[in-house]
């Protein structure tokens, strides 16, 4: 038997067609009951509790109780972002999905990724901040820089709020539509709840689509330009 880690054992969780499916309509970070992703899946209750008794298992999912309900999450960041790179080597390798439309496009403009932008907009986004010195990626990791700081300070975010929290700020997730990086971390999860807290973008019901408003998106531009 080799050691290390049971790569095999991820992957089929991950592999089976319902199983992925209930975990892509969790990336949106919102949180659904069984029944919900069920309905996502394309089967029948029963079966789903089978899928969901193994992805919580496997140590992808947790379960949270509110009153008489019981709510599925993707159990963490890194989580989310094995999808999205999973995602990322599909799209590259052309295992697409067959159904194109006015949706199609959105997603890949600005979606939800977990909790943080991506998409188009969401590569934008980092390569501003990282063109004008605000992260620096000279090593394997995304760090804020002291401009970056100062840029965050003036744009709303709350920096020693984040530092409380020992989750790493800044993180760097590859984009399964654009190949390219964008921003995760409590960083990019604090820049997307602030543009939806200022008006600029708001979440499509039932969706990953993140849509952003007239003024919104002049405004992001502006400030995001590259």
């Amino acid at each position: 038997m080799k050691d290390g880690p049971d790569i095999a054992q991820m992957a089929a969780l991950i592999g089976d067609p319902a199983r992925a499916n209930m975990l892509t309509a969790l990336m949106s970070g919102k949180a659904l009951t069984a029944g919900e992703l069920a309905r996502e899946a394309g089967i029948s209750p029963q079966t789903a509790s089978s899928h969901l008794k193994k992805l919580l298992e496997g140590g992808l999912l947790h379960l949270r109780g509110q009153g008489r309900h019981k709510y599925y999450g993707l159990s963490g960041e890194d989580v989310a972002q094995t999808l999205e790179n999973l995602m990322g080597l599909a799209a590259g390798r052309g295992h697409l999905r067959t159904r194109t439309g006015p949706n199609d496009a959105e997603m890949r403009e600005a979606r939800v990724c977990y909790n943080h932008l991506a998409g188009s907009k969401g590569v934008q986004l980092f390569t501003s901040m990282q063109t004008r010195g605000f992260l620096d990626i000279s090593t394997d990791s995304v760090v804020l820089t002291a401009p970056g700081s100062e840029f965050c300070s003036a744009f709303g975010i709350d920096l020693d709020t984040l530092s409380k929290n020992r989750a790493p700020l800044c993180r760097p997730c590859l984009d399964w539509s654009e190949r390219q990086t964008h921003l995760a971390g409590k960083l990019g999860r604090a820049m997307l709840a602030r543009m939806e807290d200022i008006g600029w973008v708001s979440r499509k019901p039932d969706s990953r689509i993140i849509r952003f408003s007239r003024a919104g998106i002049q405004a992001f531009d502006k400030q995001f330009g590259v």
